[in-house]
């Protein structure tokens, strides 16, 4: 790092403090705080929701899959993603934006009460803001990675550093400040992505045809499609958790269509974060498909990104590639800390203090806000300690991705008229039976990875079905003009 790269990582520090203070201004309430009063527009959502849906794990952990296991990790994880999204898009995002509309919700598992009751409400509230502290101290991790092989810096002073400067602009500024850093950091990645790309095909000395020439100069294996451990069976699988991940099933991400002003504003959303899946990660991703070519048998794979922009990037632009590194982190991270704390304020607090209902708007975004500075901190000190989940990729794959199924599939299902008929009993069965699943294979070290991942949500979803089915769910006429209302066509 030059002066001059630290000169750039530091205005794009300075651009997170102005937009954090721009949006201090607008949140006058929590509503403003947690859901930008319903006013995103479907440009802004969209951005928002793609770049939200991964960090600088990517540029750590994937980049160590991209460099060992070649192409099939866009198949798995961009394609995957990005056919999620769309089957989302058109399914479930309008009623997301469709239940704040008609019910004021302000947090993704606020509709639970009414849906299912006040037990199964809590149960999702509390397992999905303590698996989402793993998740986001995971992304802290990564982030602080990048930061050591940049500057040298320690990764206890890399997350602190990161997990800081998310911990300033979200407690202050809420989702405004959350989605205007997401498409201000959109905008940093796309130059400094385009800028690598191009560098990247520059040295490989073959012009434009080394987009196709490159998979010569690897190992076959990497131009495969699917490439062991990450077969055709674990693709379907991480599929099948994007789908309920991308639905809202991970809660930053329903925020997005929770906020937008209309069920078709949602839908228009859900659709430009699930195009930009397609075709953004074919630029980002390739200087990490490349990296063998100029580094090979690296130790730690997981070191590859950052050693090939130390590289090749001249003085002033490693700086903004830093920077989009650490603003896609923050950007997700950030969104979490702000919809886990609505969570936590809307959901879980005010049972258990029951005074909290009687807040004062006032009062009401005060505590928003010392709960968002709480949660970021507890984030961090599980950052610290992220070698103790397996690191990085552990943490993000294997805890988060196999724990997310049993709090999803009830949050998700219960949106649609189909699932009716399964009530709290099979929600409580399926989320219980998940997490079986999941301690199973933790203790029994001989199941694939597609098991380890996938076994917990579809657990899950057989026993939300058949539970629902099997026991009789004395329906209610609350429950049925709620499914009834989401399902209509009109905005």
């Amino acid at each position: 790092m030059q002066l001059i790269d630290w000169i750039v990582l530091s205005m794009y520090f300075l651009v997170l403090v102005a937009i954090g203070l721009n949006a201090f201004r607008k949140v006058k309430n929590s509503a403003d705080f947690f859901t930008a009063g319903g006013k995103l527009p479907w440009w802004l959502s969209g951005v928002s929701h793609h770049v939200s849906g991964y960090s600088g794990a990517v540029f750590v952990a994937y980049a160590g899959i991209a460099y060992t296991n070649g192409f099939s990790l866009y198949i798995w994880w961009a394609c995957g993603v990005g056919l999620a999204t769309l089957l989302a898009a058109l399914w479930i995002a309008p009623r997301w934006a469709k239940l704040r509309i008609k019910t004021g919700i302000q947090s993704p598992t606020e509709y639970l009460l009414a849906r299912y009751n006040l037990t199964t409400q809590q149960i999702i509230a509390w397992s999905g803001a303590i698996i989402k502290v793993f998740d986001v101290g995971g992304k802290l991790a990564a982030i602080a990675v990048l930061l050591n092989i940049f500057t040298g810096s320690s990764l206890t002073l890399g997350i602190l550093m990161a997990g800081g400067v998310s911990l300033l602009y979200i407690t202050i500024g809420g989702l405004w400040a959350d989605v205007w850093n997401d498409f201000a950091q959109f905008v940093i990645q796309l130059f400094a992505g385009i800028t690598m790309f191009v560098m990247i095909l520059m040295k490989l000395g073959d012009g434009v045809s080394g987009i196709f020439t490159l998979w010569d100069r690897l190992p076959e294996t990497n131009s495969h499609l699917f490439n062991d451990p990450y077969t055709p069976a674990f693709a379907l699988g991480m599929l099948f958790i994007n789908f309920f991940s991308y639905s809202g099933g991970t809660w930053n991400l329903a925020t997005r269509f929770i906020s937008s002003s209309s069920g078709s504003e949602a839908r228009k959303a859900g659709i430009l974060s699930s195009i930009l899946y397609f075709i953004w990660p074919l630029f980002l991703l390739f200087p990490m498909f490349a990296a063998p070519i100029f580094f090979k048998d690296l130790a730690d794979p997981t070191l590859s990104y950052g050693m090939m922009a130390i590289k090749f990037l001249p003085a002033g632009l490693l700086g903004l590639v830093l920077a989009s590194m650490f603003a896609n982190t923050l950007s997700m991270t950030a969104s979490d800390s702000n919809t886990v704390s609505a969570v936590i304020t809307r959901d879980i607090l005010p049972v258990v203090f029951h005074r909290i209902r009687k807040f004062t708007p006032k009062q009401t975004l005060v505590l928003a806000r010392l709960t968002t500075f709480s949660f970021t901190v507890l984030t961090i000190i599980v950052a610290i300690n992220s070698r103790h989940f397996g690191g990085v990729f552990g943490l993000i794959v294997s805890w988060f991705a196999s724990l997310l199924g049993p709090i999803a599939i009830p949050m998700i299902l219960g949106l649609l008229p189909m699932f009716k008929r399964c009530g709290s009993k099979a929600a409580l069965v399926s989320i219980f039976g998940g997490l079986l699943a999941f301690a199973i294979t933790k203790i029994i070290p001989d199941f694939s990875l597609a098991t380890e991942v996938a076994a917990p949500m579809l657990t899950s979803l057989i026993l939300y079905i058949l539970t629902g089915y099997l026991i009789k769910n004395q329906e209610s006429v609350e429950v049925n003009t709620l499914l009834a209302s989401l399902n209509e066509k009109a905005n």
